[in-house]
């Protein structure tokens, strides 16, 4: 398997760890192709390996590098929710118990991080140790220097000072406590005098963002140098997760941080991958384009994350076709104004239309639209104005292929609609489109109803849930699996109504009610309350 480790290309320069260097084997729970094409854990792991203190060794489910015998921390990097059945099968694999109050002085500490646990780790407090919140900049290497000072102390001592330091959250220092084994928290409270009573994710307020450490023909994008151009996004739907929870909007300077570091990627790689949730509202995205425009990179692929459908000219889609994309992605949501206009999102038909035009105009062959159902104020008709939007671009844009995924709302944590359930109408909303555009000219990819309802279980879930986890373990990825699961622990935890479809009170408190945003509650509420259901 080391064949496939030797098969990399390393953009930067690992270093000779110290002979007392720390012991890490960092993780991800998920087969290596799928691992090494995140870019959060590979900037992670190179900041680990560019540092002498730290000797690191990468794990994944198919592969790994060799390990230490005794390693003294155990790292995951959580991107998706179902990985932490994988993330089980590690700890058993290293004979290191699941749960932190089962781990004695002789098991390493078991950290996380993530979007995942970022947003809320609650349903996984009792498997980790320690978890990182937010931005992983300086917080990994505030992380490393806090633990040096306590190394050589005992595990309680450790995590004890941990929690002292902002952004690291210790799960076991604070003690939950409900109305009833079915019912609301009552209160969440820090069980030391030193630990804080809550935790700040935390924010890198820099120009330069993440690139690709490492390119390699056996990541699931082969051989794509990644670059985030920018972070969080300005339109601040009220669904958005990576919008809210990211916040302030931030981008990436071009001439000290884009350009240096495309250039950097084309002599290792000719596929380029500009990442971020809106990077066409960049405001120098112009002046990216002309760089990237130049005959030299007349051989490179570009490939682009979604962009504004506003933003979607002749002359973008014409270098994206220049430059070996066939298709652009625009996330609309709905084609009904009434709940763009409850979403907070600033579009209209109108200038779907004209980005589609303007796609084909520019040569693309493919536009991809994201919808969602089940959006808070939804009926009927709106479901009936997104089929005349997609008929509408259809008939204006003749040729272009249109691909319409379509997802189901589901609540998250930190954004104004954390509060609201899962739509039950969803899967027959979905079912709809699928029939009726089934009949047109477009492309239907609906996602799963059953996979979203899993989602919204650990979006909004609690520590209540680690009974439920340990079980459906065995009993398999599927939503009946987890109901059967709901049912053998019926009386020692809330339904699967209470978690997925419940309508939650605003002045309650919420599972993450202690893990502070970048925006406050009231603010929250304020956006929740400007929404016409």
């Amino acid at each position: 398997m080391t064949i496939i480790f030797d098969q990399e290309r390393l953009l930067f320069k690992p270093t000779i760890p110290d002979s007392n260097a720390i012991q890490i084997i960092f993780c991800f729970p998920n087969s290596y192709s799928v691992g090494i094409t995140s870019l959060g854990y590979q900037t992670v792991w190179a900041t680990f390996a560019s540092r002498n203190d730290v000797n690191v060794s990468r794990l994944f489910t198919d592969i790994k590098e060799p390990l230490p015998k005794k390693s003294e921390l155990l790292g995951f990097s959580f991107s998706w929710e179902l990985d932490y059945v994988n993330v089980f099968d590690i700890l058993d694999i290293l004979g290191i118990p699941l749960q932190t109050n089962e781990r004695n002085e002789n098991h390493p500490l078991i950290f996380g991080g993530g979007p995942t646990l970022t947003a809320n780790p609650e349903p996984f407090a009792d498997f980790f140790d320690v978890i990182l919140l937010g931005d992983g900049e300086k917080l990994i290497h505030d992380f490393l220097e806090a633990y040096k000072i306590v190394r050589n102390e005992s595990r309680a001592v450790k995590l004890s000072y941990l929690a002292t330091i902002p952004g690291i959250y210790i799960p076991s220092l604070y003690e939950i406590t409900y109305y009833d084994y079915d019912g609301e928290i009552k209160s969440i409270k820090a069980i030391e005098t030193n630990t804080p009573s809550s935790i700040e994710k935390q924010i890198y307020r820099g120009n330069s963002f993440s690139t690709s450490t490492v390119v390699t023909k056996n990541a699931v994008w082969e051989n794509i140098y990644m670059l985030e151009v920018v972070r969080s996004c300005p339109e601040m739907c009220r669904f958005c997760l990576v919008s809210y929870l990211n916040l302030p909007f931030r981008i990436a300077d071009l001439d000290t941080s884009l350009i240096p570091n495309i250039e950097k990627g084309l002599k290792v790689t000719n596929r380029i991958g500009l990442l971020g949730p809106s990077i066409t509202q960049h405001p120098e995205f112009d002046s990216l384009l002309n760089y990237l425009n130049q005959p030299k990179y007349d051989d490179i692929r570009v490939s682009i994350a979604s962009v504004r459908a506003n933003t979607v000219t002749e002359r973008l889609a014409n270098l994206l076709t220049n430059r070996n994309t066939k298709s652009i992605t625009i996330a609309v949501e709905s084609g009904s104004a009434k709940i763009r206009k409850n979403i907070n999102k600033k579009l209209d038909n109108d200038e779907i239309i004209n980005a589609a035009i303007n796609a084909k105009i520019g040569g693309l062959k493919n536009i991809k639209l994201y919808g969602m159902v089940g959006i808070p104020g939804e009926d009927e008709e709106d479901i009936e104005q997104t089929i005349l939007m997609l008929d509408a671009i259809h008939k204006a844009a003749q040729g272009l292929k249109i691909t319409f995924g379509c997802s189901t709302f589901i609540p998250k944590s930190h954004t104004p609609f954390q509060w609201l359930g899962v739509n039950k109408l969803s899967k027959k909303r979905l079912k709809y489109l699928e029939k009726v555009l089934g009949k047109k000219r477009i492309e239907f990819r609906p996602e799963s109803y059953n996979w979203s309802i899993i989602q919204a279980l650990i979006s909004r879930g609690d520590r209540r849930l680690s009974k439920l986890f340990k079980l459906t373990r065995y009993y398999g990825n599927s939503l009946g699996s987890y109901k059967r699961a709901f049912k053998e622990l019926k009386g020692e935890i809330p339904s699967l109504e209470y978690y997925v479809h419940s309508i939650w009170k605003t002045d309650q408190i919420l599972p993450w009610s202690h893990l502070k945003g970048p925006l406050p509650h009231t603010t929250l509420v304020k956006h929740f309350n400007e929404t016409k259901f």
